[in-house]
């Protein structure tokens, strides 16, 4: 048995997921979903039976993880300690990946949707604005490669992805900074090799559909 159980789909978050595990070399097997019939061994994990869902088979016991963000972290921190923050890190490493968990995927998805957040609300919403929030990512990533400053850490998988997406999917504005990041991690080996999985996944259920 692998070391991870990964459920996905790759027309999901799912492939955030399996970027992580790329990065962190984790040994893992895929158990793919579909969206009309899903596993069992899925619900059981995740009653709310969303992908990504990751199993680690670990001293005798079964730990699963959930939510991206958290999968991101939980490789780093289990399997890829260089992807993991020192100490002088953490304070951009984990600012990152709530930010992005948090009011960047709300804003994002709110905009998608056309949910405009009244007036005098702003504060009742976790991301304030759209506007606001894109200003705010656009100056964590100002004047550094990475979300810790120079070097790459499992935070820039999950912010970097909400980033590739957002400019793929016309959901971010393509500012420079943005333009200039996303470059930085699709020439990423991991980055690269997990796309290919995911790409080809889609293209098979594409010619079997």
């Amino acid at each position: 048995m692998a070391d991870y159980t990964f459920f996905t789909n790759p027309m999901s978050r799912g492939q955030i997921a399996r970027w992580a595990l790329h990065e962190a070399g984790a040994d893992y097997e895929t158990e793919l979903v579909d969206w009309t019939a899903k596993p069992q061994a899925l619900l059981d994990a995740n009653p709310m039976g969303k992908v990504p869902t990751l199993i680690h088979h670990h001293g005798g016991h079964d730990h699963v993880i959930t939510e991206c963000a958290a999968i991101c972290a939980y490789l780093a921190a289990m399997a890829a300690p260089d992807l993991a923050p020192t100490p002088e890190e953490c304070a951009d490493y984990y600012r990152g990946l709530f930010f992005g968990a948090g009011p960047l995927e709300q804003a994002i998805v709110a905009h998608a949707m056309g949910w405009e957040v009244p007036e005098g609300k702003e504060g009742m919403a976790g991301f304030g604005t759209y506007d606001r929030t894109v200003d705010t990512l656009e100056k964590l990533l100002s004047g550094r490669d990475y979300v810790c400053g120079e070097r790459f850490t499992m935070a820039d998988v999950y912010v970097g992805s909400q980033v590739d997406w957002g400019l793929q999917f016309k959901s971010l504005p393509e500012r420079d900074v943005f333009q200039s990041y996303a470059e930085r991690l699709r020439s990423r080996d991991a980055y690269k090799a997990a796309k290919s999985v995911d790409m080809a996944l889609i293209e098979q259920a594409q010619a079997a559909g």
